[in-house]
């Protein structure tokens, strides 16, 4: 008889477990990568044949990582408040056009104006797969030895890039 209630309180664990998973925010999973070396990479800039960008030509600054794609619903959320904030901060922001076609990427940022220093094509995604990337946009703050220190899952809101990002940005600048 008492064999019966195993799965009675096996089930009541998982929906504990259930539970408590629910009520977390997503955009708050925490990166592994978070104050570690950034993935190594070297990519082809966007509407530049023949020219290249890799980790190794940022160090010494400190720079944010954007991924987007024109297919991208979330990224034209984002999209504006970006092309603001590259008016009043000057931090270099690298786009890493993820998935996505090198014209449909190329017309994207001439329709909606182009807040990147550069643009670099992850035509596989194997970039964002190095970086962990769950879905775009996510974007990564990297400090002048080339360490994560913050990432963004999902697009950036006004009050995030305030409240958040600015302040990390003033400290990492010193």
């Amino acid at each position: 008889m008492k064999k019966a209630y195993i799965p009675l309180g096996i089930f009541a664990v998982l929906l504990v477990f259930l539970a408590i998973g629910l009520t977390r925010d997503p955009h708050e999973i925490p990166s592994p990568l978070i104050g570690k070396p950034a993935p190594a990479f070297t990519a082809p800039v966007l509407g530049k044949p023949g020219e290249t960008l890799s980790n190794k030509d940022m160090l010494g600054q400190v720079w944010l990582l954007n991924t987007w794609a024109s297919w991208c619903v979330a990224c034209r959320q984002e999209h504006p408040l970006l092309v603001e904030f590259v008016k009043t901060n000057p931090l270099p922001i690298i786009g890493l056009d993820y998935k996505d076609k090198e014209a449909d990427g190329m017309q994207w940022l001439a329709r909606f104006g182009d807040p990147y220093t550069r643009a670099i094509v992850d035509a596989d995604g194997r970039i964002g797969i190095d970086f962990g990337v769950y879905g775009v946009p996510e974007s990564f703050l990297i400090d002048k030895q080339g360490i994560i220190r913050y990432k963004q899952i999902g697009p950036f809101t006004e009050e995030a890039l305030r409240e958040k990002l600015v302040p990390l940005i003033k400290e990492l600048q010193i």
